[in-house]
């Protein structure tokens, strides 16, 4: 149960790295090195960027 709900942090923390954090930005590198940078952002921030990425979702609608 303890895994599918890391899953599930990861995949909203995700979500929210691209609300927030990378929005309207171009991103240089390769897909492997920006992909482990968002996640690592979706890990250790998630906490912090699923509210934000949520209250900012709901306020651009």
């Amino acid at each position: 149960m303890a895994a599918i709900l890391f899953i599930i942090y990861v995949i909203a923390g995700y979500w929210a790295v691209n609300q927030t954090v990378y929005a309207n930005k171009v991103l240089i590198g390769t897909l492997t090195n920006i992909f482990f940078r968002k996640l690592t952002y979706a890990i250790f921030v998630g906490w912090i960027l699923i509210p934000i990425a949520i209250f900012k979702s709901r306020i651009s609608k």
